[in-house]
């Protein structure tokens, strides 16, 4: 594997850059896998110039000056490749060019423009939120090392090709410690994640254009589990012998009765119980992932669950309404709980959640305005994503309104008919 750069100067000549039936002379900067190209302000007559050689054919002294000239630059640009190779420093033919222009290097790199944004949001984004952006970054140096055999990049040197081959080699990848390889939609996450920092870079004037413009996200639709009104009473009802069996499915259905998140469940504490605007009990928090205020109304099954474990020693010693437990416990745990239910579909905490939008609010007239007020959401169009029941929902509406209008328009033939009877005695 290399572990130093490549690096070249060469001169060529432009013969449409000439004036005169002359070619103007460029420097051209290599490095590694990038080169850019400088006009020097010179010009040769093609017959005086040495192609191979990449200078002028010493005939006469003005052009042994020229090839002077030439050698000095050769000599100052690698003396700046040196003195950046001395600091460190990441080195592309950009920034030699910059240097040689006397452009000052501004030294916004891909990591610098990670680690700001990581830095300056971990207090604005959750926990959770935050470790997706770390994996991204993760991934992001690995490929840059691997593409680039370098430990960083300019953002200057951020294009359409770098997203694109970067996209691919998340695609190809293959992960390590038996995990799963990146599936379209994770690895479009990452990318999204991506563009939201460079758009960071663009907006703060590191980057001149946004090298995501002309690159579109391709997410594939999937279908949200949720339950069923009969599969949620199937795990109302069932009788579990198993302490911690009981509680995650206790846990299960607060979730599918409130719409919370596993991280604000597990975050409630008395001061989150309040009297609504209706002298009803509410939850009233915040969510951890949006930082958005929800406001629930506290439904009856809900308001049991919390009733029966607020003075369990553990959730007293906690100071939070319900014993705490991790996600990965609940979801494997969760697993029996189907098993034991005779639910066939993959159960995890999140799926209370669809539950609560599904079959508990939407499909019982519930306004997908109000729900999405309740599930916190900071958009409808996150909402949406429930449209085959705000769809089923319509439809039975629809179809109770077909059956009004038949009633209706067999009405007015009855009374004509009627009508019609009356007329016949008269006469």
């Amino acid at each position: 594997m290399r572990t130093s750069n490549t690096f070249g100067i060469h001169f060529i000549l432009r013969e449409n850059r000439g004036k005169n039936g002359l070619s103007a002379i460029y420097m051209r900067i290599v490095v590694n896998k990038s080169r850019s190209e400088v006009a020097l302000k010179r010009q040769v007559a093609l017959a005086d110039w040495n192609d191979a050689r990449g200078q002028a054919k010493p005939k006469n002294d003005e052009l042994r000056q020229l090839n002077s000239h030439l050698e000095q630059l050769r000599g100052m640009m690698a003396g700046h490749y040196q003195e950046l190779q001395l600091k460190k420093k990441v080195i592309t033919a950009e920034v030699l060019k910059n240097l040689f222009s006397g452009v000052k290097d501004s030294e916004h790199t891909l990591h610098t423009i990670v680690e700001y944004h990581n830095t300056n949001m971990k207090d604005v984004l959750a926990r959770g939120t935050m470790k997706n952006y770390y994996t991204t970054a993760g991934y992001l140096k690995e490929f840059v090392k691997k593409e680039f055999r370098r430990s960083d990049i300019y953002l200057s040197e951020l294009d359409y090709n770098f997203i694109s081959k970067l996209e691919t080699y998340l695609r190809r990848r293959q992960p390590e410690d038996h995990q799963k390889r990146l599936e379209n939609n994770g690895l479009m996450k990452h990318l999204e994640r991506f563009r939201k920092i460079i758009r960071l870079a663009v907006k703060m004037g590191w980057l001149e254009k946004d090298p995501f413009a002309m690159f579109q996200l391709k997410f594939n639709k999937t279908e949200r589990g949720y339950l069923t009104t009969v599969e949620l009473n199937k795990i109302e009802n069932k009788k579990l012998t198993i302490d911690r069996i009981a509680y995650v499915r206790d846990l299960f259905v607060l979730s599918c009765y409130t719409g919370l998140a596993y991280v604000d469940v597990m975050e409630l504490t008395s001061d989150n119980l309040v009297q609504g605007i209706d002298d009803c009990p509410w939850i009233k928090t915040t969510r951890e992932k949006t930082r958005v205020a929800v406001n629930v109304p506290l439904l009856p099954q809900a308001a049991k669950i919390i009733q029966r474990y607020k003075t369990h020693p553990k959730a007293i010693a906690e100071g939070t309404l319900l014993p705490h437990i991790s996600n990965q416990k609940l979801n494997s745990y969760l697993k029996e709980v189907a098993d034991l239910c005779g639910i066939n579909k993959i159960l995890t905490y999140h799926v209370a959640r669809h539950t609560f939008a599904t079959a508990v609010t939407l499909s019982n007239g519930v306004p997908i305005e109000t729900v999405s007020k309740m599930l916190g959401h900071t958009t409808i169009r996150t909402t949406q994503i429930y449209a085959k029941v705000v769809e089923r929902k319509v439809s039975d509406d629809m179809n109770v309104l077909r059956s009004k209008l038949a009633l209706t328009e067999s009405r007015p033939a009855k009374r004509k008919s009627i009508t019609k009877n009356k007329l016949r005695k008269v006469g």
